[in-house]
């Protein structure tokens, strides 16, 4: 969990307030747009936005989009610096994708509101140069996935994962993404994991996925090793019984560095692993948020740890924490590209992201977008609302944020399913000595806009 504050993105600026970068280098000599409405609510959507540029190459670009008039907005947009005056919509490139080669395209994407019926741009140049293109409605539902051609648990129809190139693989080789919750430590909140919560988590929240988040310290495993590890088993076995994945994590927060509990680590992995290799449900996170060590350390780290579990559970899928609390470096002020040049020496592992929609935006999902093509990404953990866990739930980048991780079949587990008085909580405070986890009334915010995304159909493919 982010406690931080020194972790809040400081390059993400108010949609409107963004200055323009310098005038494109080139003019483009034909281009085409492809915008899409990927999901639509009440008064606002999802919109994508796909560049070609089928002219000479250009090191620099400006997208103008006209819509009939001023009554749609732009809320937010990501992959580009996106403003608008009056039924104009300006969209210029960041550092990574100003270069557009004859034939080469990038993929924009933004949150819009509207009122009355949602109007459909009319024009598009790039460079001052008209644009061919389409514009095409939502997909029946409202962008909703549609169902998949399995039937049963999520564990039913995936079976044992693996990962397959950049995605994470069921077992028709196929990729899919896992929809879930993380419970927030269970020292604090074991309360919160019962008979009744977990069944409402798999039968009415519809989650292909239970996150156990073990602390180490704070009060955590090193207290009580042999206490935690049997308490994690039993929370994987209820996991397995209702057909949901579940992820053990080892949720290093304090001290940073992930070596600081590499003999606890070897320990607690050796005993969950050994006990539940015949499982087909468990995925490992080995270090929850490294902070303030490099990403070589960490590396060092997953590399004595993996042979560990790989002893006992050969085929079990791995993450990786990542540099700067699992942001891939970001907020280290690094990117993906150390990991890229330099990944772990391992096979069937992916590697953790983490965000918090209200502190993490434009650059944090541009780092995402690249990273996507070339590392297995799983974000184990997220929440609606600021990097501290409190503050106001952001709508807007909260589905900013859900919407691209369905479009990359990124798998993501919320922070958290607990009642824990912090807004970042799926439950309102007391719930817990409750029955009910699933009603409006016992739902935060945060937990009704999250349980409306997991409960949504499974695209599972089985061919």
């Amino acid at each position: 969990m982010k406690r931080l504050l020194a972790l809040i993105a400081t390059g993400a600026t108010a949609l409107g307030l963004m200055a323009l970068s310098s005038p494109p280098a080139a003019a483009a000599a034909g281009c085409k747009v492809d915008y899409t409405v990927t999901s639509q609510w009440q008064g606002g959507f999802q919109g994508g936005v796909k560049i070609t540029n089928l002219g000479e190459p250009v090191n620099g670009w400006t997208l103008k989009i006209t819509m009939p008039d001023a009554g749609q907005k732009v809320v937010q947009g990501w992959n580009a610096t996106w403003s608008q005056s009056a039924s104009t919509v300006t969209v210029t490139n960041v550092d990574w994708n100003r270069a557009l080669g004859t034939g080469a395209s990038t993929d924009l994407g933004f949150v819009g509101s509207f009122t009355g019926a949602n109007p459909k741009p009319t024009a598009f140049t790039l460079n001052g140069v008209a644009c061919t293109g389409t514009v095409e409605e939502p997909p029946p539902g409202g962008g909703e996935p549609t169902p998949g051609p399995g039937t049963g648990t999520p564990v039913d129809v995936n079976g044992k994962l693996h990962v397959c190139g950049v995605h994470l693989c069921n077992q028709y080789n196929r990729p899919v993404q896992l929809r879930g919750m993380s419970t927030h430590g269970i020292q604090w909140f074991s309360a919160c994991y019962n008979t009744a919560s977990v069944d409402a988590l798999a039968k009415d929240w519809k989650s292909d996925l239970l996150r156990i988040a073990m602390y180490v310290q704070e009060s955590g495993y090193e207290t009580d090793p042999a206490g935690f590890t049997s308490r994690v088993n039993g929370l994987v076995d209820m996991a397995e019984a209702r057909g949901m994945y579940a992820m053990i994590d080892f949720h290093t927060l304090t001290p940073g560095d992930p070596n600081h509990n590499l003999d606890r680590a070897k320990t607690f992995f050796a005993s969950v692993a050994a006990r539940n290799a015949d499982k087909k449900n468990v995925i490992y996170e080995i270090a929850n948020e490294p902070n303030g060590v490099s990403w070589t350390a960490i590396k060092s780290y997953a590399e004595q740890v993996i042979p560990v579990i790989r002893a006992a559970d050969p085929d079990a899928v791995i993450i990786v924490g990542t540099r700067g609390w699992s942001s891939l470096g970001v907020s280290d002020g690094s990117d993906e590209s150390e990991i890229v040049n330099n990944p772990v020496n391992a096979t069937n592992i992916m590697y953790a992201f983490h965000f918090y929609a209200a502190s993490h935006k434009d650059n944090y999902r541009a780092t995402v977008s690249r990273a996507a093509s070339r590392l297995p990404l799983f974000v184990t953990e997220f929440g609606t609302v600021s990097a501290t866990g409190g503050g106001a739930m952001d709508r807007a980048s909260t589905t900013a944020w859900l919407d691209l991780l369905d479009q990359l079949k990124i798998g993501y587990a919320n922070w958290t399913y607990s009642d824990a008085p912090e807004s970042s909580a799926a439950l309102r405070p007391g719930t817990c000595k409750g029955s009910d986890y699933s009603s409006s009334g016992v739902l935060t915010e945060s937990g009704a806009l999250i349980k409306s995304r997991i409960s949504s159909t499974d695209n599972f493919p089985t061919s």
